[in-house]
């Protein structure tokens, strides 16, 4: 009897060690890909920093913006656009650039812009190039797949198996009816 109850003991410790490392496996699986996405961004106004693998499978819209342009306002369609399909996937994010020298020289000062006065609650990135052969990792490969954005708030909406990228300029606002049936269609195809 003694040993069969230290049979089991001994096979329940067993099995209660390997679930972590199965855990720290499926971890390791969810933020790892093999596309343009497998990069660590710093986030707007932090010291943390995320590796984009973390939205594997999901469409992402991708957005180069600034603080002081006159498409500015297009923070509070975005943030509609991501409460309403954040759900069913969608993964909004963010990049300040000042390429058209319309950010903020603080990066405080951006993320009031973002976070206080607009409400956004999508990844935002540290300020960064999105154009030409310093052009952030994100942006260097929309730019080879697309074009660099000809100003802030371009849009480029990505497939969740990363094979299409789709660009929408900055008058495109984020509730028109092109990008909207655009994006309904990303999170059908997943």
């Amino acid at each position: 009897m003694f040993k069969k109850l230290l049979l089991y003991c001994a096979i329940l410790s067993c099995s209660v060690y390997a679930q972590p490392e199965q855990t720290n496996q499926r971890q390791v699986e969810a933020t790892s890909c093999d596309d343009f996405t497998n990069v660590t961004m710093r986030k707007l106004r932090s010291k943390e920093s995320i590796n984009l693998c973390q939205f594997k499978n999901k469409p992402l819209l991708i957005v180069n913006t600034a603080s002081n342009c006159g498409f500015t306002p297009q923070f509070e369609g975005l943030e509609a656009l991501y409460q309403k399909y954040q759900d069913q996937g969608l993964v909004i994010l963010g990049f300040p650039s000042d390429d058209f020298f319309q950010e903020e020289d603080d990066e405080k000062a951006t993320a009031k812009v973002c976070f206080v006065n607009y409400g956004v609650t999508f990844p935002m990135f540290a300020t960064s190039e999105v154009r030409g052969r310093d052009a952030n990792a994100i942006f260097k490969h929309l730019n080879a797949q697309t074009s660099s954005p000809n100003w802030n708030f371009y849009k480029y909406l990505v497939s969740a198996d990363r094979k299409q990228v789709e660009r929408f300029n900055s008058k495109t606002k984020p509730d028109s009816g092109k990008l909207v049936k655009a994006i309904e269609q990303a999170i059908s195809d997943i």
